[in-house]
């Protein structure tokens, strides 16, 4: 099962957002457990001990959070108590595998151990390393990873938050850790105990899941702390139940108190969401664009750029759209071949065929997914070799679904379609990613072809300004673009 599956089913089963930290520190550990001698009573006392706290709160929490460190800290029985205290868990419960992992020459390696050996749900990694770090640990379709973005530590705010306070560190990681794994496959970490830092962070990445850390400094807002961190939905942010609670006699009661005050400040989270909806449609998005995270994951990259650019077809525009990066962020291009594929699925045809140059790595990755055969019509026919006009093997008569990233004129797309016919082919849907909205769709409608688009340059425009990543004048450019 998914991690995020697992995470919800636990979420809505226990009616809990908590997570509990299973850690073997001795000092929290209650005295009527404490048998201090030589380090392997010590081990099976802590062992006693984690085992009856989640015999206590297995129907409480949505999560339990076992940190590496303390394990590892007691050297090679350490390691075979994390073993154990795993297999106290229930099934139904996920793990995060709190390890801060960010050795890239051990990654590989240790994220088979994760979850082969140990069997986790998810792994909490440092950024510093990049997307190379973490690339094995999504390999594993149920696995998730959780990306640090910052910590409470006072001395980290020289690095969180260099180069200043409106372009701080802390939030460049998140944008970019975005573009490494879908909402599916990766989360945040966030440890602050200031509210504005969570709201910074929920505003970027409101798709995803925050794992809240270091929030019960003497002096905090918690209420304020999480109506930052939750989303619209009263979720997305899991809450750490306070270390110092283990070793409390009262666990249980302690916890459910809390979860009480937690689904409360939830409640109210949702009720100012459906307020908002419901009385300033200006102000707050009434229907998300199902695309609305990949836009943002598009801009962020910087697919989207601004100044004076000459298309290929020789218009020149305000803006440009290059959407070749897209391939080189293998997550981000997972899920631009998915809204593909969702087009396509209604489709009928026998081949895919990519317009070169830029959609043929699309074409290849449907071909792969929807196990259908790729062709392509050659952009020049060479003088030499085989002269093909398209490439591939075909039978004259079949139809053929043509595949292209971008609709601005339709040139290259009804040449392509044209060669493809020319050869006994038959073209009735062409599928694109982006359609400029400048009247093509009904150009090439005269010409007996459907096409269909992923997104419009207006569903684009209209996110973005609505999730701050555009300013008015850069709003006006793109919507002024439109047809």
């Amino acid at each position: 099962m998914n991690f995020f599956d697992k995470l919800n089913g636990a979420i809505a089963r226990n009616n809990s957002l908590l997570v509990l930290g299973l850690d073997p520190n001795p000092e929290m550990m209650p005295q009527s457990y404490r048998d201090f001698g030589e380090i392997g009573h010590l081990v099976e006392d802590l062992g006693d001990w984690l085992q009856g706290i989640v015999l206590q709160t297995a129907d409480l929490v949505c999560a339990y959070k076992p940190t590496l460190g303390f394990y590892q800290s007691l050297g090679a029985e350490g390691l075979e108590l994390l073993t154990q205290v795993l297999t106290f868990i229930p099934p139904h419960i996920p793990v995060i595998l709190d390890a801060k992992h960010s050795d890239l020459n051990t990654n590989s390696f240790f994220a088979r151990t994760a979850f082969k050996t140990w069997k986790v749900d998810a792994v909490t990694l440092n950024p510093y390393a990049g997307q190379d770090l973490v690339a094995p640990f999504l390999v594993d379709p149920n696995a998730a990873v959780f990306i640090l973005c910052c910590t409470s530590n006072p001395t980290a705010r020289s690095i969180q938050h260099y180069p200043n306070a409106d372009l701080p560190l802390y939030l460049h990681v998140v944008k970019e850790a975005k573009t490494w794994g879908t909402p599916e496959q990766l989360a945040l970490e966030v440890g602050s105990t200031q509210p504005e830092m969570f709201e910074e962070i929920r505003a970027i990445a409101p798709e995803r899941t925050i794992l809240a850390r270091s929030i019960w400094t003497e002096g905090t807002n918690f209420k304020n702390i999480l109506q930052a961190g939750l989303n619209d939905e009263g979720s997305g942010l899991l809450v750490p139940i306070p270390q110092d609670l283990l070793g409390s006699e009262q666990l249980p009661t302690q916890i459910q108190t809390l979860n009480q005050t937690v689904n409360q400040i939830r409640n109210e989270r949702q009720q100012t969401s459906l307020s908002c909806d419901l009385w300033m449609p200006d102000v707050c998005l009434l229907t998300q664009h199902p695309h609305q995270d990949l836009i943002l994951q598009l801009y962020d990259i910087g697919c989207i750029l601004f100044g004076d650019y000459v298309q290929a077809s020789g218009t020149a525009f305000s803006y440009y759209i290059d959407l070749r990066k897209i391939i080189s962020k293998p997550q981000i291009f997972h899920r631009v071949l998915t809204a593909y594929a969702q087009i396509l699925q209604d489709l009928t045809f026998d081949r895919i065929a990519g317009i070169p140059y830029g959609s043929l790595p699309t074409a290849t990755g449907l071909s792969l997914r929807l196990n259908h055969p790729m062709i392509f019509p050659r952009k020049e026919v060479k003088a030499h070799g085989t002269r093909r006009t398209v490439e591939g093997n075909f039978q004259s008569g079949e139809t053929v679904v043509v595949v292209d990233d971008i609709l601005i004129t339709g040139k290259s797309v009804m040449e392509g379609s044209e060669k493809l016919k020319s050869c006994g082919l038959k073209v009735k849907d062409i599928v694109v990613f982006l359609d400029h909205e400048q009247g093509v769709k009904d150009k090439l409608s005269e010409f007996g072809y459907r096409a269909h688009s992923v997104l419009t340059l207006g569903d684009i425009t209209q996110t973005l300004y609505e999730a701050g990543r555009i300013d008015d004048k850069q709003y006006e450019v793109l919507r002024h673009s439109e047809g």
